[in-house]
């Protein structure tokens, strides 16, 4: 991108009013950014649940991590996103009154693919649902119960049980299994409560 472009970008996300369009137009400029330097990021978190829910939730910031390669070092980063009028820095910065954080490689178990959405400054990847949700879960009952991650867990649930979302409940079962999770009667429950607040068949009925 040029730089007026990217002047352009950055007024159009500083004036935009709806929170989750600004989140995604951002990630849209952060990722074409990376991208121009040969750098592949993905949404993460509860980025990509907003992302999922189409706002549902909201995230108080935009969380992204490192497809390929899988290690930038810190002068990159900061030029980067200096060149979109960023500040802070090296993983954590304020942009167009945003705060974005560019993470580490991105840690997923999942054999779905990320998804893809497209958007006003270039597509931007993002996680799995099935990833996304089974990280939220554990969140929600380890190591103490946690209300917040529960209730984003729900979103992402209702969401893809009304259709809105494609989700492999069947990919979601496997990944709660692992070592690293164990989670399913978590994820079940959860799922069938959803369920039955929206007079839906669970996924996981027995």
């Amino acid at each position: 991108m040029t730089e007026e472009q990217i002047r352009r970008a950055l007024a159009d996300i500083t004036a935009e009013a709806d929170p989750t369009l600004k989140h995604l137009k951002m990630a849209s400029l952060v990722s074409t950014s990376f991208r121009e330097r040969g750098i592949e990021l993905v949404v993460v978190g509860g980025s990509a649940i907003e992302f999922y829910t189409e706002g549902a939730y909201v995230s108080g910031d935009l969380d992204l991590c490192l497809v390929s390669p899988s290690h930038v070092d810190i002068r990159t980063r900061q030029e980067v996103m200096g060149r979109i009028g960023a500040t802070g820095g090296p993983r954590s910065w304020q942009a167009a009154g945003q705060f974005v954080d560019v993470l580490g490689e991105v840690e997923t178990l999942a054999r779905t693919p990320f998804d893809e959405l497209q958007a006003p400054y270039g597509p931007v990847r993002v996680i799995s649902p099935e990833d996304v949700l089974v990280e939220r879960v554990l969140i929600s009952v380890y190591p103490r119960p946690y209300e917040p991650a529960a209730a984003c867990a729900r979103k992402l649930v209702a969401v893809a049980l009304e259709g809105l979302v494609e989700l492999d409940w069947r990919e979601a079962r496997r990944l709660a299994e692992l070592p690293e999770y164990r989670i399913l009667p978590a994820l079940e429950k959860l799922v069938s409560e959803v369920a039955h607040e929206l007079g839906k068949p669970s996924p996981y009925h027995s």
